[in-house]
């Protein structure tokens, strides 16, 4: 979808525009423009009260820039699609001005042609380059997080993460980058599946694969979130909706009746584990894989 002006011919505005090309346009008057919509940013506004998603704020940083910046950092990966991004963030640019605008992060990178796309009509950084940046800043649990999401969102794959690592090998953050592509994953599906694979990788039990399928005969029974299927061994990842959406509760405990008698043995880790009993999830799960005959 193209990011184009004529967003300014509508009588009902939705999307951040620029101001001066509504009053152009006579879209708004200068009345309706002070009383009806939000300055986001300089010029750029949004109807008043409207909270602006990740996508949104990429959207209106882009626009503030006069649509001449690179969109960078988490708001590209707001824009591949990427889940889970806080919504606080600062909006993310990559341009030659350093110019330091309230709520809009400015890096002023040298990025090569291949490592710029199109995205809705707007410049962002592909989704090689933008995990190439997240995964070298501080923190990181959280650069496992962001790339992950990449991985989920676009079809991006971790080779074209190194080859870029080769390709600026004087830039800082290569030694954990390197790291995050090693404990990254294809199938992390949210921030806190990740988290619970990188306990047990510190544990020495990296689980040795994600989102398994589990068939009986024809039918697929259901998808354990992780686990070592050479022991039938598997983690599930119990997040809030399997505890107060009955329909769920129930679907779950007929799931795990079926994958009990194909042989599997389950984990079930809920919020509170993982927030404050870690050595119980390692313990149970060791002590299932032991069970099993595997050397844990």
């Amino acid at each position: 979808m193209q990011m184009e002006p004529d967003w300014c011919r509508s009588r009902h505005i939705h999307m951040p525009f620029l101001g001066t090309e509504a009053l152009a346009a006579g879209t708004v008057n200068r009345y309706q423009l002070r009383t009806r919509y939000d300055a986001v940013y300089r010029n750029v506004y949004v109807p008043c009260g409207q909270k602006l998603t990740p996508v949104g704020k990429a959207v209106a940083a882009w626009m503030w820039s006069g649509r001449r910046a690179t969109v960078a950092g988490v708001s590209a990966a707001a824009l591949h699609g990427s889940l889970w991004i806080d919504a606080r963030l600062p909006a993310e640019l990559n341009q030659a001005s350093r110019t330091k605008p309230p709520g809009i992060l400015i890096h002023s990178d040298a990025l090569v042609d291949d490592e710029i796309c199109r995205v809705r009509g707007i410049n962002a950084t592909t989704p090689a380059r933008t995990a190439f940046d997240l995964g070298r800043r501080k923190g990181q649990t959280l650069a496992v997080i962001r790339v992950d999401a990449l991985l989920q969102a676009t079809q991006l794959k971790l080779p074209e993460v190194r080859a870029l690592a080769e390709r600026h090998p004087r830039v800082r953050g290569l030694r954990q980058l390197e790291q995050v592509l090693d404990l990254a994953d294809y199938g992390g599906e949210s921030p806190q599946e990740t988290r619970l694979r990188l306990l047990f990788t510190d544990n020495g039990m990296r689980p040795t694969h994600t989102q398994i399928e589990v068939f009986d005969g024809r039918y697929q029974v259901g998808r354990i979130d992780m686990g070592w299927p050479e022991w039938k061994v598997g983690v599930q990842y119990d997040g809030i909706q399997h505890w107060e959406d009955p329909r769920r509760r129930t679907r779950d405990i007929d799931q795990n009746v079926e994958y009990r008698e194909l042989g599997w043995r389950l984990v079930h880790v809920g919020a509170d584990l993982m927030r404050t009993r870690h050595d119980i999830i390692i313990a149970r799960t060791r002590a299932e894989l032991r069970a099993a005959g595997a050397p844990y």
